[in-house]
């Protein structure tokens, strides 16, 4: 059927936006100026409905060497040391395309790292899907593992956790985020802006096909209804082998100085890219679009300039080291060809087949995008839920409610997808998956990384600001059981249509306190990313605020705490505040009596950076170190019990008390009658057996427990 819309309007823009370019330009754009500007001030390129509320964000701290506005954020790790690290998703087209979707995500996250000078030394997965009693779901599942691990293992960058959900809104609208972690020297850092007039612009690596097309406009700007499976087109179709020969020569680019500066293309291609390095530098640019190598001869300017062809940088590079460039871009077998010219600006000028195709200032298509204050409006159904207390009974059976939630896939062992991924490439991790956090070395020194990916969808829509700060406390906790001290994090920020009130109203508020958390424990945000229009037949998802928390030690722990290392005999000892009937949003309460309501409890800051603090501290002489969280106290020591292979005895803890989900509660486990903290803490039980034995309270055999387990996801997925 022909689309007889006007052409802003089939590219994603409303009248007033296109109105806006008029004014801009002073006339009619021309069909390439409208795709560019299309792209650039969509939803995903521009932020326009979140950019007036993540000013709430800080990142002054002194050892923030770049902040967000940058392809990664970089943080000082002393000794010459920084990291770079950066969160995206690639949502709708993972629901268009799971495979593709999900291995160009982590293609996009890995030249985010590389782009700032960094090797990529570790990727990280959170994701999201509806209830795998539906084949839909089960299909997009294997398929975006599938991808992140055929990607990921053959760009040679190892995955090292991340978390899933399973809840009914994720249907049809699965979440893939992606996180990713480099190292680099601080002469190695570089920046995205232009300099240099008569500097040239060269285009690296895969060839520029209509693969992509819209894929920030169409895709990933706007809610999907029934039939948007077949936006396939939309979706960039990606290549690891020629990702590894681009990692590789770009930073020797970098070693040799070579460049200037350096841009991937990502989301809107050639025209953010062009646009972006022009326009951060005050600077403009004449590109040449027939010096362009293309994989389609036919494609139109506007084709060329929006295709989100996967495996391409844009460096600027002096006339002087062209040739040199040119020729070690051949040497790697990468194609390579210098598209435009650094002007002093402030026009970027395109043009194709001899003819102006467009003429627009440079900054304008970032720095005049339009921004949005959304209606927001606090949603009626939280009178209901909050109105609702949940009932737990006082006199349970522990072991068989356990064995219950043992067999939830979000609980049960998650190997089914890391197993997939190769964990152990360049031999630095330290702490693999299936951990609280992952922990890396920077060889050559004593220092360490951890990070862990938290989110928690349901808690959040039940309170979107008591939500948010707790998963920014529950990523600080799960890097310091490991030794590390929170250091910095990104967020990734999912939501619904930012044009329903009350779905603004969220954003705000969980922006709100994940802002508050990060403030209290002095961690700097240094980027992230909105996914907005997570939206399906009119139903919007769960919010889903999702972090990426970065934690340091130097030095880090000679045996950091692991899940494996309980032994007979140690004594259990429970650390941080009393229990206060936490079941909102808690694995028993969802699973066992198949509810959603309550209001969770409040979190305080000091309590946050004592039991934090404390933890980090304890993980230089504490075999085992666990978080207390999904699935409460019970879960966690079955976890313990089922990585040592060692039952365990617990006594004075009621049944209720047993799957409170109270937050800022760890678990200590190690020999000895005392514990060396000065948090609140006291000694509930014993390692030693073959029974989960939570006295009288009930119990459940460690083989149960195991089997029910370890058959959770696959027996669903199978």
């Amino acid at each position: 059927m022909t689309d007889t819309r006007a052409p802003h309007i089939q590219l994603g823009m409303t009248d007033d936006e296109y109105q806006r370019v008029i004014e801009l330009l002073g006339r009619e754009p021309m069909a390439a100026e409208l795709a560019m500007y299309s792209v650039m001030w969509s939803e995903h390129c521009s932020y326009k409905s979140s950019r007036a509320h993540l000013g709430e964000f800080t990142s002054n701290q002194p050892w923030v060497v770049v902040g967000p506005g940058e392809n990664a954020g970089v943080v000082d790790l002393g000794d010459g040391w920084l990291a770079a690290l950066r969160i995206e998703s690639h949502n709708h087209p993972s629901f268009v395309e799971p495979f593709q979707g999900a291995a160009t995500g982590v293609g996009g996250i890995l030249r985010d790292i590389f782009t700032m000078g960094a090797r990529p030394i570790a990727v990280w997965d959170p994701l999201r899907f509806g209830p795998l009693d539906d084949a839909q779901n089960r299909y997009l599942l294997e398929g975006v593992v599938s991808g992140i691990a055929g990607y990921g293992n053959a760009v040679g960058v190892p995955t090292l956790g991340g978390e899933v959900e399973f809840a009914d809104r994720f249907s049809k609208n699965p979440l893939v985020n992606v996180m990713a972690l480099g190292i680099l020297k601080e002469d190695q850092l570089v920046l995205s802006a232009a300099s240099g007039e008569g500097n040239l612009a060269i285009l690296l690596g895969n060839a520029t096909g209509r693969d992509g097309i819209g894929g920030a406009s169409i895709l990933a700007s706007a809610s999907f209804e029934a039939g948007d499976e077949e936006k396939r087109p939309n979706v960039q179709v990606g290549d690891p082998f020629e990702e590894k020969k681009l990692i590789e020569a770009c930073l020797e680019l970098y070693a040799r100085g070579l460049v200037v500066a350096i841009q991937d293309l990502g989301a809107a291609g050639i025209s953010c890219a062009t646009s972006e390095v022009a326009g951060n530098g005050g600077m403009g640019m004449d590109v040449d679009l027939d010096r362009v190598h293309l994989r389609e001869y036919d494609m139109t300017p506007g084709e060329i300039l929006m295709s989100e062809s996967q495996e391409r940088m844009l460096a600027i590079v002096t006339p002087e080291n062209e040739a040199e460039v040119l020729a070690l871009a051949e040497r790697w077998e990468i194609e390579a060809s210098a598209i435009g010219t650094v002007t002093a600006g402030p026009l970027l000028n395109v043009h194709a087949k001899g003819e102006l195709v467009a003429e627009v200032p440079a900054a304008s298509l970032a720095d005049d995008a339009p921004l949005y204050r959304r209606p927001s409006q606090r949603p009626d159904y939280l009178d209901d839920v909050w109105a609702e207390t949940p009932q737990i009974p006082e006199t349970l059976d522990a072991g068989a409610a356990l064995g219950v939630l043992l067999d939830d896939p979000a609980i049960g062992d998650r190997s089914w997808i890391w197993s997939q991924y190769d964990h152990m490439l360049f031999l630095n991790t330290v702490v693999e998956p299936g951990h609280d956090g992952s922990l890396l070395r920077i060889k050559g020194t004593e220092k360490g990384l951890a990070v862990s990916t938290d989110g928690d969808a349901l808690r959040t829509w039940l309170d979107p600001r008591r939500g948010a700060a707790r998963i920014v406390f529950e990523s600080a906790l799960n890097v310091a059981v490991t030794g590390a001290r929170p250091y910095a994090l990104v967020d990734n920020l999912n939501f619904g249509s930012p044009e329903v009130p009350g779905v603004m109203w969220q954003f705000i508020e969980a922006v709100g306190g994940m802002a508050w958390a990060c403030q209290e424990l002095d961690v700097p945000v240094v980027g992230g990313n909105v996914s907005f229009y997570n939206q399906t037949d009119g139903v919007d998802i769960y919010p889903t605020p999702v972090v990426g928390m970065l934690g340091f030690c130097d030095p880090m722990p000679s045996h950091p705490p692991r899940l494996d290392r309980a032994e007979d005999g140690m004594g259990i000892w429970l650390v941080g505040p009393d229990a206060q009937g936490d079941f909102a949003a808690s694995a028993y309460d969802r699973i066992i009596n198949g509810q959603l309501r309550g209001r969770p409890a409040d979190v305080d800051g000091d309590t946050a950076r004592h039991v934090v603090g404390a933890a980090a501290t304890l993980a230089f002489t504490t075999p085992v170190l666990h978080d207390i969280s999904n699935g409460g106290l019970a879960v966690s020591l079955a976890e313990v019990a089922m990585a040592s292979s060692v039952g365990f005895t617990v006594e004075g803890v009621p049944g209720p008390e047993l799957f409170d989900e109270t937050p800022l509660r760890f678990v200590a486990i190690t020999h000895g009658d005392n514990l060396d903290t000065a948090e609140p803490h006291r000694r509930i039980g014993t390692m030693g057996g073959d029974v989960l034995d939570f006295d009288s309270a009930g119990s459940i055999s460690l083989t149960e427990a195991r089997d029910i387990w370890a058959n959770a996801l696959p027996r669903r997925m199978s």
